[in-house]
């Protein structure tokens, strides 16, 4: 059976991809911002040995690392419902982003930690630093350097799965695409060139990262 391309329509709406496209970025990049401060805060809760509160960090991260993206964002998306919890698209996608980017960031960071040597620490205390001054000024911004390529990996996977918040009705890349193809029944064009799209975009972050990690990191 012959099939017979028509790529006006496609280009006709390019534009409106393209703003979707940059709405999928901004989520993703957003949600990676929340979960590399609660993926520290997790990590840290997790070594500092409290069972009063380590027993939530773990939690978190099993529950973020074992069950599906899918699960989490209908956990946001319509769990919450129930208890009279209503968020909007955009907010369920961020919210089950996070939740999902700090579980597996925490357990990077925690890997970051226990690489920078317990001596540093000390050393920082005798000469006079807070326990605070000498995480944030000597342990952290190593850790930051050591898990920089995994935080990377989670940025491109953050984008990627941001196509899931179709399922509740966000209008991100791929869900303008379906509903720009549901209109001209254009299905192949219409998610050819959204793939194209959403190349460009994993590309332009590894590209990003690679200049951000030769200006930090090359010396």
């Amino acid at each position: 059976m012959e099939y017979t391309f028509h790529w006006r329509p496609v280009f006709r709406n390019l534009p409106d991809l393209l703003e979707a496209g940059l709405l999928t970025l901004e989520v993703a990049v957003e949600a990676m911002l929340v979960g590399i401060v609660l993926g520290l805060a997790l990590a840290m809760i997790r070594m500092s040995g409290r069972r009063s509160i380590s027993w939530f960090a773990t939690s978190w991260v099993e529950i973020a690392r074992n069950t599906p993206a899918l699960l989490q964002l209908f956990f946001f998306g319509f769990g919450l419902g129930a208890f009279g919890i209503h968020l909007s698209p955009f907010w369920i996608c961020l919210c089950a982003l996070s939740f999902n980017n700090a579980g597996y960031l925490a357990e990077n960071f925690r890997g970051g930690f226990q690489a920078v040597p317990d001596t540093q620490v000390k050393a920082a205390r005798s000469l006079g630093m807070t326990y605070a001054q000498a995480y944030l000024r000597i342990v952290i911004p190593q850790v930051l350097r050591i898990v920089y390529h995994p935080m990377t990996n989670q940025m491109v996977w953050s984008v990627l799965m941001s196509s899931l918040g179709m399922l509740v009705g966000f209008r991100e890349l791929t869900g303008e695409t379906q509903f720009l193809a549901s209109k001209t029944f254009r299905i192949f064009e219409y998610f050819l060139v959204t793939a194209v799209i959403y190349y460009v975009i994993v590309k332009f972050i590894l590209a990003g990262s690679r200049v951000l990690s030769w200006r930090l990191f090359r010396y």
